[in-house]
Formats: structure tokens, C-alpha cells, sequence
């Protein structure tokens, strides 16, 4: 005779039969060892090679040309990145435009300035003498207000600031012009049906949204602009590069020389790496809030007129 038994006891039995076994994963330890073997060799190697020369290093990581030429890069990439960024928003602007004019010219702005390689902008803005020996200021066609030659213009930082600032905004218009698009088209419809300007609705409403997509490529572009100033030191400007090379030509400590510029620009992208994680953490709180209503937008509307009359 068979024993029924109940399905609440059968539950509890074949519960209690069951063994939990771990998951082994043989693959992780197995990384985990390689890795390991690698890290060691490679302190091993950095303390007992001494080519490294670790005392070089220590005793050029601080001098005068060294710092001089890490402000001058910090300074070129905090001033291209600022053209970079103005003139990509206009392009992105322009881009979206419905008239064709404006939309095919920053695209083909765009195209150019992305299809061709960056050293070779450079090099161009620094010879631009050879094809423009003369710049000159006035109306088009009629006469000049003002004129000179392009040496006394084009000096080696203006043309870093072009190769660098152009080339950035071409970049720049493309990240600028992907966050505008990710906010949703009824912002702007339920904008313009509250009598919104255009100009109003993209500084108000289009770009506040859009800037939780322009952070986090803009942060990149940042950290990227800041290595590639280094290409300017092809045209003889003294960054931090130029100023390891021009020492190192001289008593030809070349690795160190380059462990101290390499030693530099870890540090200020670690710097610059710590400040783009709170930045995209603060505009990424908009996650949690609901998204912007049409009583929203009235409200603005609504504290805008107040401002204007008061």
C-alpha cells in the first residue's frame, strides 16, 4: 500500500535533499594567476632595471622648464577645449536647422575638419604664411582696414589654438548635436505651443535636458585634448612634451625625461578623471525626477514674464 504524502511535507523533504554546490569558476583564477605573474614582473623590472633611472627622474620631475611647460599645456587644452566647445554648439545648432545653407556648411565643416588628421592641420596653420604671406581686415572685395604679414599673425600658439580649437569643435558638434536629439520632441512642441521663442526653448528647455548626454563625452574629450596638445611640439611650441625633449636633446637622459612628461599627465588626468565622476554624478540625479510637463513649462514661462516686467 502506497503513503501519500502531503505536498507541504513534500516540498519540506525535497528541500532538504537538495545540496547547494558553488558555481566554480576555474576561468577567473586562472586570469586572476596570469595577471598576478604579470603585475610582479613588471614591479620587479621597474626596481631592478636600472636603466629606468629612478634618480634622473626625481631630480628633473619638479624643474622650471618641466612646470612651465605643463602650464602651457594646461592652458592650451583649457583654451581649445573652450573653442572646441562654443564652436561645436553653433555647429550643432546649425546642423539642425531646417534651412539648407546653414545645415550643409556645418556639415561640411564637420567633414573636413574630422577627414583630415590633426597633425596635418597643424603643420597647415603653422605654414599658412606659404600660401597667405599677407592677412588682411576689411570689407570683401573693397578696400582694407587693416593689414599685415601672416608671420606677425600666425604665431606657433595661434596655430596650435586653431589646429587644436577647430578640430575639437567638428568633434564636439557631433556630441552636442546627440544630446539634443535625445530630448524627446514633445519638450519642444509643448514649448512652442506656450509661445516659447526658439532661442528660449533651446537654452531653457532642449539644452539643460541634453547636457546629461554632452557630460560624459565632453569629460573624454577633455582628458583627450589634454594628450593630444603633445602633437603641438611638431611646431616648436614648448609644452610639457617639447619641454622633456628640448632637455633630453641636450644630456640624452631620453627615458627618463619621457617617464617624467608620462608621470605629469597621469597625474593631471587622474585630477581631471575625479572631477568628471562628480560632475556626471550631479547631472545624472535628473534620472530620479520626473520628466519636465507641460506645467513645467508653464511655470517657467509664467516666472520668465515676471522677470521681464519686474
Amino acid at each position: 500500500m502506497t503513503t501519500q504524502i502531503p505536498a507541504a511535507e513534500r516540498s519540506t523533504v525535497d528541500a532538504a535533499a537538495l545540496q547547494v554546490k558553488r558555481t566554480r569558476h576555474y576561468g577567473r583564477w586562472a586570469g586572476m594567476a596570469v595577471l598576478a605573474v604579470l603585475a610582479a614582473m613588471l614591479i620587479n623590472t621597474l626596481f631592478t632595471n636600472e636603466r629606468f633611472q629612478w634618480g634622473v627622474v626625481a631630480d628633473y620631475f619638479g624643474t622650471a622648464s618641466i612646470v612651465q611647460g605643463l602650464l602651457r599645456t594646461l592652458w592650451l587644452t583649457a583654451a581649445a577645449m573652450a573653442i572646441g566647445i562654443v564652436l561645436g554648439t553653433v555647429l550643432a545648432v546649425m546642423r539642425l536647422s531646417p534651412n539648407p545653407v546653414l545645415s550643409s556648411s556645418a556639415s561640411a565643416f564637420v567633414w573636413f575638419f574630422r577627414g583630415t588628421p590633426l597633425l596635418v592641420q597643424l603643420i597647415f596653420w603653422y605654414n599658412l604664411s606659404a600660401l597667405y604671406p599677407k592677412l588682411s581686415l576689411g570689407i570683401p572685395f573693397g578696400p582694407e582696414f587693416v593689414s599685415g604679414s601672416a608671420n606677425n599673425f600666425i604665431t606657433v600658439y595661434v596655430a596650435a589654438l586653431l589646429g587644436l580649437g577647430l578640430n575639437e569643435g567638428a568633434y564636439m558638434s557631433e556630441i552636442v548635436r546627440a544630446g539634443i536629439n535625445s530630448v524627446p520632441p514633445g519638450q519642444r512642441e509643448a514649448a512652442e505651443a506656450l509661445g516659447m521663442s526658439s532661442r528660449r526653448i533651446l537654452f531653457r528647455i532642449v539644452l539643460p535636458q541634453a547636457m546629461r548626454v554632452i557630460i560624459p563625452p565632453t569629460g573624454n574629450q577633455l582628458i583627450g585634448m589634454l594628450k593630444t596638445t603633445s602633437l603641438v611640439s611638431v611646431i616648436a611650441v614648448p609644452d610639457l612634451l617639447y619641454s622633456a625633449q628640448m632637455i633630453y636633446s641636450s644630456n640624452f637622459q631620453t627615458i627618463p625625461l619621457l617617464i617624467v612628461a608620462s608621470i605629469w599627465y597621469l597625474i593631471v588626468t587622474t585630477i581631471l578623471s575625479i572631477g568628471q565622476y562628480f560632475v556626471e554624478r550631479r547631472f545624472s540625479r535628473s534620472d530620479n525626477k520626473p520628466t519636465l510637463t507641460f506645467a513645467h513649462l508653464k511655470r517657467i514661462v509664467t516666472n520668465g514674464r515676471r522677470e521681464a516686467t519686474a
